[in-house]
């Protein structure tokens, strides 16, 4: 935990940021910059005036959606907004993870700060204060479909803001708390919402932002473990590192495929399980094994490209929503306009989220053929059968339902690769909704994904450790593959190690004989600390880093 708090002003805010205060608990403070203060400040008195002098404005003297033809007197414009929550009060479904909501009350209140909203700063101020409280209303999985932005899910945690009724929950430190109570222990004041401030608060793409943002984050590291794995499997298979050499890459510089081939290269740089064939010399092997690797090694760069390069696209384009204006109507205050529009439709992260199930489906299967290769001595160049380790005992299953368990995850992978953002609605909302995102839909299918991969590839890792040390028995005649792995793999080699309570040794591999451990609890415990990003996550952060950022 840090003790530095995430500054919020309405711009420059990242997807490290807000998983820091989702997950952290890092605190947050909002900007003292004057400019901040001040356009907040002047587009809350534009509303005010101009309910005050019946301007018509879309949901401010005008009802909602189907029903905008309705004129609302400047006597029920506030009855209007705090009317708002309870027709709204439809949510049902699991909870989502605190951390998601949090991750949705730090996007909206930096969202308002760009001061085209409306709202009174102290609103804004009191997300902040739930925030540092550990607060976090309770909010449900269906209900959103991403159009007028996620409308449910939002009024949700307006109801909680304002301690609207004791009946919306809230999540107070672990304890749940109805939401006029816990304004009672965090000595807040019940408030009632202001001309166009629960339009304002509910009209906007912060929920599935801010999922989105959260399921990226993991994304980065699961795609570095992703190269990880693949380097441990590279050495079990004494495959080549020549596929690798910037000669290829050079002449399709996708700036993805030469962020693979670099990382990959330098992951098996120093390895003594490998063949160094990067002075394009080469030799028959003996046996059956061809002169060149397979397909799925050899065209590694290639295949992982473009998921390096589409989850830096996800990255951008979730890091644009989080710093944008999202509800509507915007006003222009200096200008003293308002303009009818929407922001609100979360296409980005509707598409980006489809886009990013897609990749990790496509992660898993080439993961699955790497690990189909390892099993089988046809094309494993000479590891046992199913990664046996004693085979000198005969009543020995090795790997072989692990990889079963394996074959389980990865093809609802790929399912969940399939796209949610073509198949909206077009009647919703009496046909004002005639178009919608599915964003919200979209990122938790994409939070479902993150979760299956991360147990996926605890999976893999262990086939990597498995494999690496039957090689290494091999090469240099025991298991410590802690000795013959790439420098660059070693931390993660170790790290899995470190994680499951396990020393290294050098008279048998890590899966040696069936009765002696159940591989639940090392599949167990290697997905609990990625998703804790514990000391697996830590291993990799220098790949995860240069996955970030093209290559120059």
């Amino acid at each position: 935990m840090t003790a530095e708090n995430i500054i919020v002003s309405g711009e420059d805010l990242t997807i490290d940021e807000v998983v820091q205060v989702a997950r952290n608990e890092t605190n947050v403070a909002i900007s003292d910059d004057s400019q901040v203060q001040e356009r907040v400040k002047k587009s809350n008195e534009f509303i005010l005036k101009a309910v005050e002098n019946n301007k018509p404005i879309y949901g401010v003297t005008s009802g909602f959606g189907a029903l905008a033809y309705k004129t609302i007197s400047k006597d029920q414009a506030i009855e209007l907004q705090n009317n708002i929550p309870w027709f709204h009060k439809v949510g049902t479904g699991n909870r989502l993870p605190v951390e998601d909501v949090r991750a949705a009350i730090l996007v909206r209140m930096n969202s308002h700060l760009q001061g085209a909203s409306g709202i009174r700063m102290s609103m804004i101020e009191r997300m902040g204060t739930f925030l540092n409280a550990g607060a976090t209303p309770v909010v449900r999985e269906f209900a959103s479909i991403g159009a007028s932005g996620d409308l449910s899910p939002l009024s949700y945690i307006t109801a909680c803001l304002i301690g609207l009724d004791e009946s919306w929950k809230v999540d107070y430190q672990g304890r749940e708390i109805g939401a006029q109570s816990l304004l009672k222990e965090l000595g807040l004041e019940r408030e009632e919402l202001g001309p166009k401030e629960g339009l304002a608060m509910v009209n906007g793409t912060s929920v599935m932002t801010g999922i989105a943002a959260n399921v990226v984050y993991d994304t980065r590291n699961l795609l570095a473990l992703s190269f990880g794995a693949h380097a441990l499997l590279f050495q079990g298979l004494n495959a080549t590192n020549q596929s690798f050499h910037p000669f290829i890459h050079a002449r399709k510089p996708f700036p993805g495929q030469v962020s693979a081939a670099q990382v990959m290269l330098d992951l098996l740089t120093g390895s003594k399980l490998i063949e160094d064939e990067l002075g394009g010399q080469h030799e028959f092997r003996g046996g059956d094994e061809p002169i060149q690797d397979r397909y799925s090694l050899r065209c590694l760069p290639q295949y992982m490209g473009p998921i390096v390069d589409g989850v830096r696209q996800i990255a951008e384009q979730v890091e644009m929503e989080i710093n944008a204006a999202t509800d509507n109507p915007l006003i222009d205050e200096a200008e003293g306009n308002t303009y009818h529009g929407g922001n609100f439709l979360g296409q980005y992260i509707g598409v980006s989220m489809d886009q990013l199930r897609y990749h990790i489906g496509m992660l898993a299967k080439h993961l699955d053929v790497q690990i189909a290769m390892a099993v089988m001595p046809a094309f494993s160049n000479g590891l046992s059968a199913m990664l046996v380790g004693n085979a000198e005992r005969v009543v020995n299953g090795g790997m072989q339902s692990l990889q079963l368990c394996g074959n389980c995850i990865m093809p609802q992978l790929q399912f969940y690769g399939n796209s949610l953002t073509t198949h909206y609605p077009t009647h919703a909302e009496g046909f004002n909704q005639n178009i919608n995102s599915q964003g919200f839909g979209s990122a938790n299918l994409a939070r479902r994904s993150v979760d299956m991969y991360q147990q996926y590839i605890a999976i893999s890792l262990l086939f990597g450790v498995q494999a690496a040390e039957l090689r290494s028995k091999i090469m240099v005649g025991h298991y410590d593959a802690s000795q013959t792995v790439s420098e660059k793999t070693l931390p993660l080699y170790s790290a899995i190690y470190e994680v499951i309570g396990r020393d290294f040794d050098e008279k048998q591999a890590l899966i040696w004989n069936d009765y002696e451990q159940g591989m639940d609890k090392y599949i167990e415990a290697i997905t609990n600390d990625i998703r804790n990003s514990g000391a697996i996550v830590k291993a990799i952060s220098g790949i995860a880093a240069r996955l970030n950022t093209p290559a120059p």
